[in-house]
């Protein structure tokens, strides 16, 4: 999942980027609603991290803004505002969950997993396509029911692949998963990444269209 968190606080912002990568996410990190507005317009992400009191207005605008502009990227409020008609506010602003600081990273983590799953219509934990099984919860990958040895980066594509089950995802899209702002990106990246999940996958695993982007069949 590529996150964008929209935190002011240098500290929290800083421990919640470093829990976030733990779990594997690849997190952007903004500190005011203009500049979380800039991201959204120009790259796509997995869901928002969104807390409200920040230097430039109040963080409900950035939401509005999404959806105003037709935006459903799943958003979860992170704030100090425990009132009830708050956290009314912030749901009926279009948020998809609330979460009150302070906050254990985990449980941010896991309700970040659930809301994405809901968003792309799978509730389930797992993901299968043939002899390929993905664990979302424990973040691991069997094939014909051995552990496969994925490096995170190798796990994102996959896990991307197998969200789009039969659906054809495009280079720039699997790039925008794996990679944030301050990436560097190596111009065969992404063949590498296809190549290495061949071997230990199966060569047959993902299918490559040349020219408009790679999918992984359901019919596996």
């Amino acid at each position: 999942m590529r996150i964008l968190l929209v935190e002011d606080d240098y500290l929290l912002g800083e421990a919640v980027v470093d829990g976030l990568r733990q779990e594997g996410c690849v997190v952007d990190w903004v500190q005011d609603s203009s500049a979380a507005i800039a991201a959204v317009s120009t790259s796509s992400f997995s869901a928002l991290v969104l807390d409200l009191g920040l230097p430039d207005g109040d963080g409900l605008s950035v939401l509005r803004w999404l959806r105003q502009h037709g935006q459903s990227t799943p958003v979860v409020i992170v704030t100090a505002r425990d009132r009830i008609s708050d956290r009314i506010g912030g749901l009926d602003a279009g948020a998809d969950d609330y979460l009150i600081k302070p906050f254990d990273i985990e449980e941010l983590g896991a309700r970040l997993r659930a809301i994405t799953r809901r968003a792309e219509g799978c509730a389930a934990a797992l993901l299968v396509a043939g002899n390929v099984v993905l664990d979302l919860r424990e973040r691991t990958v069997t094939c014909q029911g051995e552990p496969a040895a994925l490096t995170a980066r190798e796990y994102a594509v996959v896990e991307l692949l197998m969200r789009k089950l039969g659906c054809l995802v495009t280079r720039a899209e699997i790039e925008e998963e794996l990679y944030g702002f301050d990436d560097h990106i190596a111009s065969n990246a992404i063949e590498v990444h296809i190549h290495n999940l061949r071997r230990k996958l199966g060569p047959g695993f993902i299918t490559n269209l040349k020219g408009r982007g790679y999918r992984v069949d359901n019919s596996r």
